[in-house]
């Protein structure tokens, strides 16, 4: 299962209808070569999109030695990834999804470089995909990826960008 509950339609969601969760996020910038892109209304708006219960996140933008160091120490793989999530929130039943969220700006710039995406809607995807892993989407498996990667597809419409998997 991806998700919190077994339905078609993400947790606390009518198909069709979206609420609004009450969010507490904080955004620090380790590496500041995206904030003048990324304004937290941005990333808010993005964060709200994806989430389906309350929650407190942390968004965290790093640089390639601090991704390289989380991801070796949390993951036991030496090299920096796009982003890490760290959710913290292991009872289903919670009421809050608490989790920090680690974005590495050095490879986010390389893969929509290499992708011919623009940094932003590169950034924002992973931000999505971030937050639905805090709330206990996974992509371990064929079922789990497709379900994950049409919510993302889903979102990411409406915030008015492309689908990121063609």
């Amino acid at each position: 299962m991806a998700g919190k509950t077994q339905n078609n339609h993400a947790p606390g969601q009518k198909q069709g209808h979206k609420l609004k969760h009450k969010l507490k996020l904080t955004l620090q910038f380790a590496d500041q070569r995206l904030q003048k892109e990324l304004p937290e209304a941005l990333i808010k708006k993005s964060v709200r999109a994806a989430l389906f219960f309350p929650a407190e996140l942390t968004v965290r933008f790093v640089d390639r030695t601090e991704g390289r160091l989380l991801n070796r120490e949390f993951r036991g793989k030496d090299y920096a990834t796009n982003v890490l999530t760290f959710a913290y929130t292991e009872d289903i039943d919670a009421e809050v999804t608490l989790a920090d969220i680690i974005l590495c700006t050095d490879v986010l710039q390389k893969e929509a470089a290499q992708q011919h995406k623009s940094i932003v809607d590169h950034t924002l995807h992973l931000i999505v995909h971030g937050v639905l892993h805090a709330q206990g989407y996974d992509h371990e498996n064929d079922e789990d990826a497709a379900e994950m990667e049409q919510l993302e597809v889903d979102i990411l419409a409406a915030l008015g960008i492309a689908n990121p998997y063609l």
